[in-house]
């Protein structure tokens, strides 16, 4: 019976000239501009939050539309089945600002790209170098093995978790100071949509991505999608807590009539709360997270600096150890 070994090399073959194959069959499906705009026509009359994107100067080119299309077919294997989930990762990746239709379908393709790339490390590198046995499982094999696959497994959404902190942590953080400036627009006269783009205008430098999230909302109204949805789109495509609760009153105030700028001022001076107090407790937990390096890296240096030079006068003066 042959070894398993002996037969690597023909299943590695095996499996590039497979992967060779997909791809060479994906490269070959390419949708011209017709049936794009075919395909945008049959869709559902309504379009939704991500299908609405704000005017720009110019779109990508064809190159890059072809690397989107390819990147869109080999997320098939990973398309969610029932439409919930579907809705659910559209969600995600327009909390991370990837409010393309195809945003869903590109990151599944990267995560299949990405099983194909440690499936292909396993059995190109891994396998020839330490076999395949229980041996090598329990062994050094088995821990690179296990990291080839968590890497290929979770390392897409991982990524993806750490854009949409950082995003919302930036919108949680600069919101205050947009809130400020919409009231004093409001204040000043101007209307809720005319504060809006005076706040795109003046904010668009110190907070960029929650000026851009208004610039949307914004090209929504100017469409003339009522005011009601078009807030409650904000909120949810953002995925932050304090924008939902901002669009809710900017919802109540215009549906019962009572003062914008009052109620912007309330959520203002509340959210500027919460970031003072998220402030303070990270201040709180600096000195217990500086106590293990100061035990592992400072302190060490400090007793041998301190206590190093006694050590050497007292084993000259003894005359060293005992013999």
């Amino acid at each position: 019976m042959p070894n398993l070994n002996d037969l690597m090399p023909f299943l590695l073959g095996v499996f590039v000239f497979a992967l060779l194959w997909g791809l060479l069959d994906l490269l070959s499906r390419r949708n011209t501009r017709a049936e794009d705009r075919l395909a945008r026509f049959n869709r559902a009359g309504t379009m939704s939050m991500m299908d609405i994107e704000p005017p720009s100067s110019g779109g990508l080119d064809n190159k890059m539309k072809d690397i989107i299309d390819r990147f869109s077919g080999l997320a098939k294997p990973l398309q969610p089945k029932s439409e919930l989930e579907q809705s659910q990762l559209r969600q995600r990746m327009a909390h991370a600002g990837f409010r393309s239709e195809k945003a869903a379908q590109v990151f599944l393709g990267i995560r299949f790209v990405s099983l194909l790339v440690a499936a292909l490390v396993i059995v190109a590198v891994i396998i020839p170098v330490y076999g395949l046995s229980w041996a090598m499982l329990q062994g050094e094999g088995g821990l690179y093995l296990a990291a080839v696959i968590a890497i290929g497994l979770y390392g897409p959404p991982l990524v993806l978790h750490y854009l949409v902190s950082k995003r919302q942590e930036a919108i949680f953080l600069t919101l205050p100071d947009v809130i400020d400036l919409m009231v004093v627009c409001v204040e000043s006269g101007l209307g809720l949509d005319a504060a809006l783009r005076k706040v795109c205008e003046e904010m668009k430098e110190h907070a960029p991505i929650i000026t851009e999230e208004i610039n949307i909302a914004n090209f929504q109204l100017q469409m003339g999608r009522p005011k009601r949805d078009v807030l409650h789109d904000l909120g949810v495509r953002t995925g932050v807590d304090d924008v939902k609760s901002l669009a809710a009153i900017l919802i109540q105030a215009d549906r019962f009539g009572s003062s914008v700028a009052q109620a912007l001022r309330v959520q203002s001076d509340s959210m500027r709360t919460r970031r003072k107090q998220l402030a303070e407790e990270r201040a709180a937990k600096t000195a217990v997270k500086l106590i293990f390096p100061l035990v592992l890296f400072i302190f060490p240096g400090i007793f041998v600096v301190l206590a190093g030079p006694a050590a050497i006068k007292l084993s000259q003066e003894f005359g060293g150890p005992p013999k």
